[in-house]
């Protein structure tokens, strides 16, 4: 095979490749430039979508797993059927600035920080000992590519974890860690389906040296437990078969230590076991789960005979979908009586169900592979690219007279030769390159999740204000339903300017939305102290711009960071001399630095931001913001700057997209831009006198080693 240029009186020049089998094809420049290019963009998105440009801080561990992402969170109840997440429970962590502190509290990346990588945890079992709270769990090795039995310390109830290391390691699978006492000494019993039995293993130096004590039983039960009931103890596990496992064994001895007597009842109609099973009133109740936790009121237990029946767990189920930590499904709950009274409960979770990794890569090659042959059967038809076959194959293979008429069809119809040909061209070719990005975007662009970031291994939330009145019920209600299923947005608050309130129902919201009626309609009300707000930070965010919840969660990441800020999406840059005028975000670009970002979306810490603008100090800026109905964020800003002595007070966030919907509804509050502008420049002229200078306080752009602020 090789190749040699020739001519074409019609085509202009092309390249041609024999064959030593008797065929050739004949390529057209343009077709030969397309692909260049489609490699180029193709290792273009693979440097886009590599983890390294992502943000992620572990090179090792947290990799996308076809098992899934699962993390640990907290519940806490009066009783095990009243549990509800750690976040409502307003618990505060000052050390990682989560105020509150929110689910998940134990994740991969928590792990893989301490120096031991991980995929995954799963699978977590509660032991008190000596006033803290040991959990055991599994932990999927990405370089063994199996579970490993990790150990997590907590010393305030469950509020905060500690990575201790890894408990238990063999050359085959590890999970489901079931820890008991018995005379005395601390056992651990792991999952034994993939070694065939069940093994006891005995706390030698608690908790991370374990010593094989005795294989109980040559079965290869999953995810079991021992119990005593009755003077017996008993064994419940289960089966795996190829499809599923839904049968259910029930062992019973007079020891843990065995002999085992198999139940006459068994094999048993029961879901797998999902946790330690609990008495709670007098009854014993099972732990079970399909896609989600059940629990199973044990009313007969006895060597002739096993009843249970279904009762309700009491649990909401989460309603952010993928952006929730536990969206997609949570196997395992283990619930715990602390010394208060209270009930402390710990649960796996994830985002996605088993086999997305992979279905996501046959959905991507598969679309990567249309697009591809979508552009080459253009091209053959349109005679960019040309295979002759043997005459033998011509004159014996109908199809190929098919084929033949077909392209002259498609070239009496769409000549390439015409705008419209090329046009019509132009547009396929378009086409087939957005299927082949979105086939990229599935193998390289994650779940599609828009997840929080943690800050020292911690997760946090953050409320959500907004200020409007009743001519702007359509951008309410998109606001609403958008918003509401960011991961990190705890609550809604409505500051509600003028006119008839909304009803409830017709917001279509997974976060609870309040409505807080204000007497007069002023810009000052959007930052009027509220005590039923529960979280530290808030994000000021005004109801006509959309933007990604990742672009959200990025910006509370960094307030996080730095909660002494004001953390916003849009800067504008005040310099001097005198008089100063307001300008655009342009002005700020131009100059490679900012000293102002609007609280139209902004994260403040609303006790401290709050507090000042509504101090005696600020009075004369609110007595001009309510004069000329504007600057309330202007004002903001310089009062934050007055109270920061020699350092920054503004953080800027780049959003990847941002829409004003005002635009669409026809509402906008300052629709006159140059009256506008007008106005503010006032305002900077009066704040300046009022509480010093922004001039000397420039931020440059692309400080951050994140890139989150080019």
């Amino acid at each position: 095979m090789g190749w040699s240029p020739m001519s074409d009186k019609t085509h202009g020049s092309r390249w041609r490749v024999h064959d030593n089998g008797g065929g050739a094809c004949t390529l057209h420049p343009l077709f030969v430039s397309f692909l260049l290019c489609v490699s180029f963009g193709v290792f273009y998105m693979f440097y886009l979508f590599s983890g390294s440009n992502l943000g992620y801080e572990n090179s090792v561990g947290c990799e996308d797993d076809n098992e899934g992402s699962w993390g640990i969170g907290v519940f806490y109840g009066d009783s095990p059927f009243s549990l509800k997440p750690i976040e409502d429970m307003n618990i505060l962590d000052n050390r990682s600035a989560a105020w509150p502190v929110a689910n998940p509290v134990l994740t991969c990346a928590s792990v893989t920080d301490s120096g031991i990588p991980s995929n995954f945890v799963l699978d977590p079992f509660l032991y008190a000992k000596d006033d803290m709270l040991y959990m055991f769990f599994e932990s999927k090795n990405p370089i063994t590519r199996q579970g490993d039995i990790g150990v997590a310390r907590s010393m305030d109830d469950g509020a905060t974890w500690e990575h201790l290391g890894v408990a238990l390691d063999k050359d085959w699978h590890l999970s489901h860690p079931y820890v008991f006492d018995y005379n005395g000494q601390i056992y651990m019993m792991p999952d034994g389906r993939r070694n065939g039995n069940l093994r006891l293993y005995r706390a030698t130096e608690f908790p991370l040296k374990w010593k094989l004590e005795k294989i109980i039983l040559d079965r290869p039960l999953v995810d079991a437990f021992i119990i005593q009931h009755e003077e017996k103890y008993w064994i419940f596990g289960s089966i795996q078969s190829r499809i599923t496992c839904q049968h259910l064994e029930i062992w019973y001895s007079n020891s843990p230590f065995g002999p085992w007597t198999a139940h006459r009842k068994n094999p048993i109609s029961g879901p797998l076991n999902g946790g330690r099973p609990f008495l709670y009133n007098g009854n014993l109740y099972r732990l079970a789960h399909d896609e989600r936790v059940r629990v199973f009121k044990i009313e007969v237990l006895s060597v002739n005979n096993y009843k249970e029946v279904e009762v309700d767990l009491g649990m909401k189920n989460p309603t952010k979908g993928k952006n929730a930590w536990n969206g997609a499904r949570s196997h395992h709950l283990n619930v715990h009586r602390l010394r208060t009274g209270k009930w402390l409960a710990v649960a796996d979770g994830d985002r996605t169900l088993y086999g997305d990794v992979t279905r996501r890569r046959i959905v991507g090659c598969g679309l990567i592979v249309t697009a591809g042959s979508i552009i080459y059967i253009i091209c053959w038809l349109l005679g960019f690219v040309k295979c002759l076959v043997t005459h033998n194959l011509k004159r014996k293979n109908g199809v190929y007279l098919v084929w033949e008429r077909l392209k002259l069809r498609l070239r009496l119809n769409i000549n390439p030769n015409t705008y419209t040909g090329k046009f019509i061209f132009a547009l396929l070719v378009m086409i087939s390159v957005m299927i082949m990005c979105v086939g990229f975007w599935y193998i390289y662009g994650g779940n599609g999740a828009d997840k929080p970031y943690s800050v020292n291994s911690r997760f946090s939330q953050f409320t959500l204000l907004a200020m409007t009145y009743d001519a702007r019920i359509w951008n309410l209600k998109m606001y609403v339903k958008h918003y509401s299923r960011c991961a990190s947005v705890r609550e809604i608050v409505v500051v509600w300017n003028k006119g008839k309130l909304p009803d409830l129902n017709d917001l279509d919201s997974t976060v609870p939305v309040r409505f807080r009626v204000e007497e007069q309609n002023s810009l000052n009300n959007r930052f009027r102290p509220d005590p039923l707000i529960k979280t530290k930070a808030v994000l000021e965010l005004d109801d006509d711009i959309m933007m990604n919840c990742d672009d959200l969660e990025r910006g509370f990441k960094i307030w996080r960071e730095n909660p002494q800020r004001l953390v916003g999406f849009y800067p504008r840059l005040v310099t001097g001399p005198p008089p100063l005028m307001y300008r655009p975000e342009k002005h700020a670009r131009k100059h490679n630095g900012y000293n102002m970002v609007l609280t139209g979306a902004a994260f403040v810490d609303h006790d401290v931001a709050f507090e000042r603008y509504w101090g005696k100090e600020a009075e004369p800026g609110r007595n001009m913001v309510d004069e000329v109905f504007n600057c309330e964020d202007v004002l903001m800003n310089f009062l934050y700057a007055n109270a920061t002595v020699g350092g920054v007070s503004v953080e800027y966030v780049k959003p990847a997209w941002a829409i004003d919907t005002s635009k669409f509804s026809g509402v906008a509050i300052s629709g006159n831009t140059q009256a506008h502008y007008r106005v503010r420049s006032q305002c900077l002229e009066k704040f300046s006198r009022l509480y010093g200078g922004l001039t000397d306080r420039k931020v440059e752009f692309r400080r951050r080693k994140d890139g989150w602020d080019l």
